[in-house]
């Protein structure tokens, strides 16, 4: 049975750090580009940041660059997103993918809320 599972997300201030962690079973983690997305109350879901299957390259969506980091642990089969100064306009659910070709995973997301 696939899964993705995320963690990490809650309420921070302006300013502030979050690392969210998607841990994953039922597929080979290693064969998958994985990728951060998040949705927003009333807005379409937009890629944040993705990472390839080796690690080699990552792109982020501009309004995250030089902020959010896209990380993996292919041995624990684990994406991490690390969130530095945070801002409102962050707040969404996010939510972690797996994509292969045409097959794509998804977690049930995390809530993060910036605010003071």
């Amino acid at each position: 049975q696939v899964q993705l599972v995320e963690s990490g997300g809650g309420l921070v201030q302006p300013g502030g750090s979050l690392r969210l962690s998607c841990a994953a079973s039922g597929f080979t983690f290693s064969s998958y580009a994985m990728s951060w997305y998040r949705q927003a109350p009333g807005k379409e879901r937009e890629l944040v940041a993705h990472i390839t299957v080796t690690s080699g390259r990552t792109t982020y969506a501009d309004s995250v660059k030089g902020r959010f980091t896209i990380s993996r642990d292919n041995a624990k089969n684990t994406v991490y997103l690390q969130m530095n100064s945070l801002k409102p306009e962050d707040t969404a659910v996010y939510y972690c993918n797996a994509n292969r070709g045409y097959v794509n995973f998804w977690g049930q997301g995390t809530q993060v809320t910036v605010s003071s």
